[in-house]
């Protein structure tokens, strides 16, 4: 699995179109996203799902509206540059989670999707359409499609994963979080080991080397999602979110992570450099927690997207991650109202690389 950082032939974004995701707050939402399809467009080519062909037309509507698209590709089918759209009906539009993970190999196939089996984060009763998605994706791409399993009382079964679960550097190591992949609670692949997982990302994602965190951010539905705690920006390279405030209850899981990562090794056991990334001020909505977190930026070709809460923190996090990406433009992406739906720019996107 190559890192995010590595040449992308394209971002696969699914249109928003679930209002319960934004109670309230969806109107919005499209505009947010027509601001994100308009930075990465300008860097590589934009694939947006979307239900129906009416559902195209809307999103055609918004993203003309916003000059992203030109007034003749207001109609669907018409030309639309650097931004594609594919038919295809979703629950949600968090595509991370719901999309293929892709890999890369040698041989006359070099792109290959993973299509993990998705149940909504062990959480949500509404995943059968997006279910199928990530196979989908990649039969239209034409290449291998595989659906990992693993032995459970000598029963095979579709290894349950989500994209923001995971993080690599590209190189053979994979971050994860032990509240996510091996906790009772929400549990994603019950009856199933750590050392099982850890041979599925070797068998299937190229994985030499897996750091198991502790526990993700207050606020996350997910139960621990690391794209939300911790990022690879280099091969040998990591920024983790940290909270100094000791009365904060992020405090303590963000320390032990840091803490964690500094005590470990990459796949041919050298140290990393581990970067502090700072925390936002809590945000809430009507009284619910939501996990905002500039750990949840998104690496395009020659391009870095990043949350931002109107928070005095975001020009220390925009700054950081400018000095660590110097041949990339940063940019902040305001996600105030985004949040809402418990994800923001990694959540919503999933990069195909270039082969």
């Amino acid at each position: 699995m190559p890192a995010e950082w590595e040449p992308h032939a394209a971002t696969w974004i699914a249109w928003p179109h679930n209002r319960t995701d934004w109670p309230g707050k969806f109107a919005p939402i499209p505009w947010v996203y027509a601001e994100i399809i308009r930075h990465l467009s300008r860097v590589e080519r934009v694939n947006i799902l979307v239900n129906n062909e009416s559902a195209e037309a809307a999103a055609r509507g918004v993203l003309v509206t916003a000059e992203v698209l030109p007034k003749i590709a207001a109609k669907p089918g018409a030309h639309s540059g650097n931004v594609r759209f594919w038919h295809f009906p979703t629950n949600r539009s968090w595509l991370r989670d719901t999309g293929p993970t892709f890999v890369t190999r040698a041989g006359a196939s070099p792109l290959a999707a993973i299509a993990w089996r998705f149940n909504a984060w062990a959480k949500y009763n509404d995943w059968r359409r997006d279910a199928p998605l990530s196979a989908e994706i990649g039969r239209w791409l034409k290449g291998p499609t595989w659906q990992p399993e693993v032995e459970v009382d000598g029963k095979p079964r579709r290894v349950v994963l989500e994209g923001g679960s995971i993080e690599v550097n590209g190189r053979g190591t994979l971050l994860t979080t032990e509240e996510c992949l091996l906790s009772d609670v929400q549990a994603r692949n019950p009856g199933v080991s750590r050392a099982q997982l850890e041979q599925i990302f070797a068998n299937y994602l190229g994985i030499r080397k897996v750091i198991w965190l502790g526990r993700g951010i207050a606020g996350d539905d997910t139960h621990g999602h690391v794209d939300d705690i911790s990022r690879f920006v280099a091969p040998n390279v990591a920024v983790t979110a940290y909270e100094p405030d000791t009365s904060e209850v992020n405090h303590v899981p963000l320390r032990e992570n840091f803490l964690q990562l500094q005590w470990s090794t990459d796949q041919s056991g050298r140290p990393f450099r581990i970067v502090k990334l700072p925390m936002p001020a809590p945000v809430y909505f009507d009284g619910q927690r939501l996990p905002a977190s500039y750990a949840n930026f998104y690496v395009a070709n020659r391009l870095v997207l990043v949350p931002v809460f109107n928070d005095p923190n975001d020009r220390i996090a925009l700054n950081v991650l400018a000095e660590l990406f110097p041949k990339r433009t940063v940019v902040g992406i305001y996600c105030g109202d985004l949040i809402l739906g418990l994800g923001t720019l990694h959540c919503m996107t999933q990069q195909q690389p270039r082969v």
